[in-house]
């Protein structure tokens, strides 16, 4: 898992995790790899840090 520096990134990825961007919204949705399913939403339109995105 990912550790947090406290200086604004990450040290490492966040494992079984992927990211994609709603195009109707904006925000971008972490998905689970294993199961599928949707786990957050972050409303504020930047991506989360250390989650790889999808195609």
């Amino acid at each position: 898992m990912a550790t947090n520096t406290g200086k604004g990134f990450r040290k490492g990825e966040v494992r079984a995790r992927s990211q994609v961007e709603n195009t109707r919204t904006g925000d971008w949705v972490k998905r689970d790899d294993l199961s599928g399913r949707f786990v957050d939403v972050k409303r504020d339109g930047e991506p989360f840090k250390g989650v790889r995105r999808e195609n």
